[in-house]
């Protein structure tokens, strides 16, 4: 429910459901000043919340069982916004009944793969332009291009006063092209293509890192299988 206090968990209970230790070895670490939450030590008897990072020995630990991670084929008209107060907000329209979010957005005109979550620790980790995430689209334009207008694209263009990072394009056809982009200024495919002079028609999200949109439905979601996790979470 919002507006309700986030779920406090022992330490050592979130430790041992992580898979690193019993929870009386987690003690012992505890005590043996071997943990973190957040940076700092932690001490006997400390309990965490959502998002908090725990470090065991260096390592982070996270509860298997407790962190959900989603792939969401988001249609035209979801707003990816956890506000409740606007009617297309992409929270309602999926209706998971544990708090997530969305990780990153795709605007009210474009469609495709969103991912959602509720480990609130890799969300800015994983929207980091340094990182050179890849996010892959299918883009479709008022008009045909040509090789130049390609070109344009992939060296870069003038976007909210910077110069777009290098890019990579696949012509599909006249008017449809694949881009693989490693950052994520706001409407930066629509404003590169604008300042080219051509409109985008439709734009589709079918890769984020690792993950792939396939053949999921519109309005559809799925858990990330075992192995999108452990590479998405790899590098985190």
């Amino acid at each position: 429910m919002p507006g309700t206090e986030p779920e406090l968990i022992r330490l050592n209970k979130y430790i041992a459901s992580s898979g690193y230790c019993s929870r009386r070895e987690a003690d012992t670490l505890i005590e043996n000043g071997k943990v973190m939450i957040n940076g700092e030590a932690a001490i006997q008897g400390s309990k965490v919340k959502l998002g908090d990072i725990v470090e065991v020995n260096g390592t982070r630990v996270t509860p298997e069982d407790d962190m959900v991670y989603i792939a969401f084929n988001k249609p035209l008209g979801v707003t990816c916004t956890t506000d409740r107060r606007d009617p297309s907000n992409i929270i309602d329209f999926i209706g998971y009944e544990e708090r997530i979010f969305p990780v990153g957005r795709l605007d009210k005109n474009s469609s495709g793969l969103i991912l959602l979550t509720n480990d609130g620790s890799i969300v800015n980790k994983l929207l980091r332009a340094e990182n050179a995430h890849e996010k892959e689209y299918v883009v479709t334009v008022n008009r045909p291009f040509d090789n130049n207008f390609i070109t344009q694209m992939e060296s870069g263009v003038p976007v909210l006063g910077q110069l777009t990072l290098p890019c990579k394009l696949k012509q599909v056809n006249g008017k449809t092209f694949t881009i693989i982009l490693h950052q994520g200024l706001n409407r930066q495919i629509r404003r590169m293509c604008e300042y080219l002079g051509y409109k985008v028609t439709k734009l589709k999200r079918i890769r984020f890192m690792n993950i792939r949109l396939g053949n999921l439905e519109s309005g559809k979601w799925r858990y990330l299988t075992a192995s999108e996790k452990k590479e998405l979470l790899k590098d985190i």
